[in-house]
């Protein structure tokens, strides 16, 4: 087996620790916006909609229900403050992909594939627009996405992906080879690169979360938090017996329909149990860079980078030119716990300090201010997937693995379609009609994951050629992404 660039170049150990000594355990998106406060839900509630979860999904799904039909009465429910989990602590990518990447578009809708592609740059472009269009400033920049090759079997990779866009007419994906990848973002460890340059963009995730909650509630959207969701029942009476009634501790909310929106949390639905798993990733985010850090790597077109490797990070510039660095060490913890206590991994955040000195050995003396982690809600397929349940009065959206900024709005719109009764393009899609395997249960799903992540990070380490597990994962339709 070889080793790779991180293994080859490592900074001093007192660069890392100087570098972590005094970081706080905290997200930084959320450090840095003022959250409004929602009451909890005491006693009964009734309305048209009621939505559980107050992450992009639910609050997408509030204001485009509004937009469709402003006389309907909306309730959201969050468990506890708007946007805390993985809506207020991802990256800041806002991806046009609604299938996680295009090769795994091809591998499994082939057929959709283009008609994807359009309905995601429809979706990112509708995104975009909502800035000025519902006045929210979440410093949204299109600026475009690069995916870097660190090492040489990399390179042609990103060559042949460079021949396919060409071959598909798309003049906005471009290659780079090292030096002017290097002129772009200047670091030692680049040899290739491939700069998406319509398809992707960055945002401040917390921003975008407490805009969309003030603009819901300025509609009329009645947010509760605070407020965790027990159990659903059928036909429970309220105002409509026909209807749906969500248990909380404190209260009740009847509703005629009902939108879950959990995320990487446990489904209210049995059949959804054993559709995802929640993998923790972490990241870290630098002080804001000074005028001589800034011009030592270069990156004044302030693209999304992003290495391709198995086990890969993900990083970008903040408005304040901080540097937000995370990724390659996901993690699964047995019986699919979302705990607190996860958050913390020492080894996890010293990993990623090593990796970011190897990337830019000129940001030596660098402080990282934040560092934080969250879980993702991964399927078996790496995208979202859709369905209905209870006579088509609950509508639910889950899976996204990592790439949902974007494709959130879009499962809301898929999600007030199917609840409307109505066949649109979106709920036509074979994507959207057929569901993902699931993982199985414990002890197999822990001994299972662990084995892939084991054979991914072997695979990093062996020009990138999958051993027999990944192939028969591949050949199933199965996976888990790193």
């Amino acid at each position: 087996m070889g080793t790779t660039v991180f293994e080859r170049r490592r900074p001093e150990a007192s660069v890392v620790a100087h570098a972590l000594a005094d970081t706080k355990q905290a997200a930084f998106w959320l450090d840095d916006v003022e959250r409004q406060r929602y009451p909890r839900l005491n006693g009964e509630l009734t309305a048209d909609l009621a939505i559980v979860g107050g992450g992009y999904t639910g609050l997408w799904s509030a204001v485009l229900a509004k937009q469709r039909n402003p006389g309907a009465s909306v309730v959201l429910l969050e468990g506890k403050r708007i946007g805390w989990a993985a809506s207020g602590r991802n990256g800041g990518f806002c991806e046009a992909s609604l299938t996680h990447g295009r090769e795994n578009g091809e591998n499994r809708w082939p057929e959709e594939l283009e008609q994807l592609e359009r309905l995601g740059l429809e979706n990112l472009d509708e995104i975009e627009a909502s800035s000025a269009e519902l006045g929210m400033d979440f410093e949204f920049e299109r600026n475009g996405a690069i995916d870097l090759a660190l090492e040489p079997h990399q390179v042609q990779w990103l060559r042949e992906a460079a021949a396919d866009a060409v071959a598909d007419g798309d003049d906005s994906t471009v290659f780079l080879d090292g030096d002017a990848l290097r002129a772009e973002v200047n670091s030692p460890s680049y040899l290739a690169g491939l700069w998406h340059k319509r398809s992707s963009a960055i945002l401040h995730p917390a921003k975008l979360a407490v805009e969309l909650a003030r603009v819901a509630t300025e509609m009329g959207v009645r947010i509760v938090e605070n407020s965790p969701v027990k159990h659903l029942e059928s036909g429970a009476g309220g105002a409509d017996a026909a209807g749906i009634t969500l248990h909380g501790d404190r209260g009740r909310v009847h509703a005629r329909q009902v939108i879950l929106a959990t995320n990487a949390f446990p489904s209210l639905l049995k059949r959804n149990a054993l559709m995802t798993v929640p993998v923790y990733d972490y990241a870290l985010m630098t002080e804001p860079l000074s005028a001589e850090q800034m011009a030592a790597i270069g990156w004044k077109n302030r693209q999304g980078l992003g290495d391709v490797a198995n086990q890969f990070h993900y990083y970008r510039l903040s408005r304040d030119n901080r540097v937000l660095f995370g990724g390659y060490d996901a993690v699964y913890h047995y019986g699919r716990r979302v705990r607190e206590r996860y958050e913390d991994r020492p080894a996890a955040f010293e990993l990623l300090a090593n990796h970011f000195f190897t990337t830019f050995p000129q940001l030596e003396g660098a402080r990282f201010t934040h560092k934080w982690a969250g879980a993702i809600d991964t399927c078996t397929r790496f995208a979202a997937f859709y369905g209905t349940a209870r006579g088509g009065r609950v509508a639910y959206a889950a899976g996204y693995t990592g790439l949902g900024v974007a494709a959130t709005r879009f499962a809301a719109n898929v999600m007030l379609d199917q609840l409307a009764g109505l066949e649109t393009e979106r709920t036509q899609l074979r994507m959207v009609r057929e569901r993902p395997l699931p993982f199985p249960p414990e002890p197999a799903a822990a001994l299972g994951i662990n084995a892939t992540r084991w054979s991914l990070d072997r695979a990093d380490h062996n020009l990138g050629k999958r051993n027999i597990l990944l192939k028969t994962l591949d050949a199933l339709g199965l996976g888990f992404d790193s």
